[in-house]
């Protein structure tokens, strides 16, 4: 009976270990198309310390939340190595109202400080097996390559940020920058589906 009850309980620890285990180290640099016409990559930025991505898209009324935070993410953590790049990785042909042009309109409009990239193949995305817009990634280079330290939501208020109590991924970042491990590694991204084209 104890060694049944010892073999149960090291499963439960080991499930349990791999549910949060969000490290990922499949990740590799890539490049997109900007709203300014200039392709980006990660490579572009070669003292950065890390990255915010955030898959984003226009038509989605919970995205629609947060250009503003975003705005004020990249404005805090670009100077310090971790400059945030916003990826928009919908079905256009399901959503015409996240085109290319569609992209660069609200870019404009909304006076967005990032860049804004095309992920017309859905590549990246698939890449980071992300799931909504907005779902936010920290990624963080360790020992010469990039390693997720966070992936989900931005904050747990989308419709109030005067009443936000966690704001994940400035939390995230505060702590790789000191050094320390993130405390928060995983929460639920909240907004529309992305759909992936089927070939």
């Amino acid at each position: 009976m104890k060694k049944l009850l010892g073999l149960n309980i090291l499963i439960g620890i080991t499930i349990t270990l791999l549910c949060f285990n969000t490290e990922k180290q499949n990740i590799t640099d890539f490049q997109l198309k900007n709203i300014d016409g200039k392709m980006v990559s990660t490579k572009d930025y070669p003292e950065a310390k890390g990255f915010i991505l955030i898959f984003t898209c226009n038509h989605c009324p919970f995205a629609k939340l947060y250009p503003e935070r975003m705005n004020a993410l990249n404005t805090k953590y670009k100077s310090l190595g971790v400059p945030l790049l916003a990826i928009s990785s919908t079905d256009t042909l399901t959503y015409e109202g996240d085109s290319y042009l569609k992209m660069v309109e609200k870019a404009k409009n909304e006076n967005f400080n990032f860049p804004y990239l095309y992920d017309n193949e859905q590549l990246v995305a698939k890449m980071f097996a992300a799931e909504k817009t907005p779902h936010a990634f920290v990624i963080w280079k360790t020992n010469g390559k990039w390693t997720i330290k966070y992936n989900g939501a931005i904050d747990d208020n989308g419709m109030d940020p005067e009443k936000v109590l966690n704001q994940y991924v400035s939390g995230a970042v505060d702590e790789l920058l000191a050094g320390k491990e993130v405390t928060i590694k995983e929460t639920k991204s909240i907004g529309c589906q992305i759909y992936f084209r089927k070939k």
